[in-house]
């Protein structure tokens, strides 16, 4: 080329290319592992591995996208080939180092797995292992998104996986580790990396303002990091669209119209009015947030992790762990919840991850999310456990007081005789089966005399089996039997064939003769009623259990209200 002299050409490169604009993503891409931020489970344990010599020869990163997957897998190729190393540190001043940071070494290959995945390309690899590396220490090769592979690559390349020759390294990076097949992973040493947490991504960026004299509230700077969802690389990159917005500093505002977020003031006044049960102004937020223009499934997500967060904060442990927001939104929810229960908390966070679904694949966002905030601002403060066991021991106590049961007598002349109860009969305690019978004053022959006294005793010490006798009557009695007729349902007749009924009809047939008898009993089959018949009866008893004083005392002690009634 006229003009151009040989000796003094170059390759463009990050350094001295000045034709176009280095985003800072690339500009301050870490170049030691002491620069990476926070992954240091792994960079601290692959600096072990060089300084004891027992890097694997086969390295899997995987990870949520812009946790430094690829980077991590650069620092680690300088650290193999450096002039000083293998070591820890790379120097970055050598020509292996800064072929790699450059991109053009012919020793370290970056190959992207979705664009060479087929098995012809894997193997051309696998013949040009062979050869042994120009003028570096290994011949490294970088698979980014290796998971894009084929069945078939991922089959010719297993042989060469497991026994490469020494001269060779093999570093993947994924962030999906699922579909890497199992005989690929277990010939890999892997390393998880995390997402970066808030703090960290957030302290990086007011580094790099700093290098770049950019003023930046730290209201943004949080606003950006949260929306980064812990990539460092989408935060540079929101980074180097505020700054290029506001042509240096931005304001919140900006930042707020530039990302398309929900500002943070909104989803506290949102969750404010929701705890107060203010609907006017849950819907009036809600409408201000449509009319703007914000995708109400970002909403939605937001306000899920605010009251999750809520709660987290309201249990008062281990917040800094849990919580990943700034201090001054730590405070805030503090003061947020002061009033409100664990329990109401729980019940407003599970009624909102409820409609996760309807919200999802409705048409109408809006209104699905105007429908669960009405249902939340109706929903009552929930007792404390604490207080329901203080208000059930009272309940207890008022039960079994006589004076109250004085005070509701049942209604005697309203039951029939039939076998149907209501779930919510007891006006006193049942004492334990096991408990002793009464002594009678002396035996009892009269046959009507005796059935009289039986369910009377069983009336007190037994009610349960009082109830069945009551459906029966005493056929006949005799020095060595007696004989009963069992009427009613089949259920009468399976009580009292019990072991434990038979037990106790001997041990008080037995008081009240003074002389153990065996007991027969006999089913007794009489015309039922008609369906008709026993819907009434069950309507009644129905209504008699709902008007009973003390079912409507324990409503209004746990401000709940009766769901059914069961008739058994």
């Amino acid at each position: 080329m006229p003009g151009c002299q040989e000796d003094n050409f170059q390759l463009p490169t990050e350094e001295n290319c000045c034709m176009s604009y280095l985003v800072l993503a690339r500009k301050y891409r870490p170049q030691t592992f002491d620069e990476v931020v926070g992954q240091a489970h792994v960079t601290h344990t692959l600096s072990n591995a060089i300084t004891s010599d027992r890097v694997a020869h086969a390295i899997m990163f995987s990870g949520p996208r812009g946790t430094g997957k690829t980077t991590v897998a650069r620092i680690l190729a300088k650290a193999m080939n450096c002039i000083e190393g293998p070591a820890p540190e790379p120097c970055n001043q050598c020509r292996s180092c800064g072929e790699i940071r450059s991109g053009s070494s012919v020793d370290v290959y970056e190959i992207d797995g979705a664009s060479n995945n087929s098995v012809d390309q894997i193997r051309e690899l696998r013949e040009n292992v062979r050869y042994t590396p120009i003028h570096s220490r290994y011949k490294i090769y970088i698979i980014d998104e290796v998971h894009m592979l084929s069945i078939a690559a991922f089959n010719a390349l297993l042989k060469t996986l497991e026994e490469p020759p020494a001269h060779i390294l093999f570093m993947f990076a994924t962030t999906e580790p699922q579909k890497i097949p199992v005989t690929i992973l277990s010939r890999c040493q892997r390393h998880e990396l995390r997402r970066i947490d808030l703090q960290s991504i957030q302290k990086q960026m007011a580094s790099i303002c700093s290098k770049e004299e950019v003023e930046l509230p730290d209201e943004s700077r949080w606003m950006i990091a949260r929306e980064a969802g812990g990539s460092m690389r989408d935060a540079l990159s929101l980074l180097d669209l505020a700054i290029t917005c506001g042509e240096g500093a931005s304001s919140s505002d900006q930042i707020i119209d530039l990302l398309g977020v929900v500002d943070r003031k909104i989803i506290f006044d949102i969750s404010d009015a929701i705890l107060n049960g203010d609907i006017p102004s849950v819907l009036d937020l809600l409408d201000a947030v449509y009319e703007r223009g914000y995708d109400m499934k970002k909403l939605y997500t937001d306000l899920v992790e605010h009251f999750r967060n809520m709660l987290v904060v309201k249990m008062g442990e281990k917040i800094q762990n849990l919580v990943d927001l700034p201090a001054h939104e730590i405070d805030r929810i503090k003061d947020q919840v002061k009033e409100a229960s664990g329990e109401y908390l729980h019940q407003q966070f599970g009624l909102l991850l409820e409609e996760e679904t309807g919200l999802r694949f409705s048409a109408q966002p809006k209104m699905v999310l105007e429908m669960a905030f009405l249902r939340m601002c109706r929903i009552k403060p929930a007792l404390s456990m604490d207080v329901l066991i203080e208000k059930l021991d009272l309940l207890k106590d008022a039960i079994g007081n006589p004076q109250l049961t004085d005070a509701y007598p049942p209604k005697a002349d309203t039951v029939p005789d039939d076998p149907v109860r209501p779930q919510v009969t007891a006006d006193r305690p049942m004492p334990s089966d096991t408990g002793p019978a009464p002594e009678s004053p002396g035996p009892i022959e009269n046959p009507e005399r005796l059935w009289e006294r039986l369910l009377e005793v069983a009336s007190e010490e037994y009610p349960m089996l009082a109830a069945t006798l009551e459906k029966c009557s005493l056929n006949s009695l005799s020095r060595q039997d007696i004989e009963i007729f069992v009427s009613g349902s089949d259920f009468n007749l399976r009580m009292l064939q019990r072991r434990k009924s038979q037990e106790i009809l001997q041990k008080l047939l037995k008081n009240l003769l003074g002389r153990p008898v065996s007991i027969r009993l006999v089913a007794k089959t009489e015309a039922g009623p008609t369906h008709q018949q026993k819907k009434k009866h069950e309507n009644q008893l129905r209504q008699e259990a709902l008007s009973h004083p003390l079912v409507a005392e324990a409503v209004e002690i746990f401000s709940g209200k009766v769901v059914d009634v069961k008739i058994l």
